[in-house]
């Protein structure tokens, strides 16, 4: 019976399912911070598009509010998710001056949105973190260059 103990004290068997055991936590939380990730990369791609479509607009003389409609209605559709309200910005048509000592006007589109992320925040927040990651404010800023003549003159 001695033999038998001793044996079984040595034995390899169930060890897996330990070391898995104590893995498992680790892999899920990098699993979910590279889901995590994706999504805000995907999200910051989305409004940096946004902020392209409306400077798009704004060059060719759209008013204000079409413009930030159009950034609004893009970020929705992009995202999928219809309680989205990015805050966008269109400067009016201004100089800007190259290193050549020429100028060109242009108008500036800046496009912010906070968003909220489900996967880190709560996992951080129960191993004893703060959370910040629950919301994390993306930014986007288009310039372009007005062609044409700008007040139709």
């Amino acid at each position: 019976m001695l033999v038998r103990l001793s044996a079984r004290v040595r034995s390899q068997a169930g060890a897996e399912l330990v070391e898995f055991a104590l893995v498992l936590p680790i892999l899920l939380l990098v699993f979910g911070g590279i889901v995590d990730f994706g999504l805000l990369l995907q999200r910051q791609q989305v409004i940096t598009n946004a902020a392209r479509e409306g400077a798009r607009l704004a060059v060719v003389n759209y008013p204000v509010p079409d413009v930030q409609e159009r950034v609004r209605r893009f970020v929705r559709e992009g995202l999928n998710n219809q309680t989205l309200e990015p805050v966008t910005t269109v400067s009016p048509p201004q100089p800007i001056s190259l290193p050549g000592g020429s100028t060109f006007n242009a108008v500036q589109v800046n496009v912010t949105l906070s968003s909220q992320y489900l996967v880190l925040g709560p996992i951080v927040s129960l191993a004893g973190g703060t959370g910040s990651f629950t919301s994390i404010p993306l930014h986007a800023q288009t310039t372009m260059r007005v062609e044409g003549v700008i007040g139709g003159s």
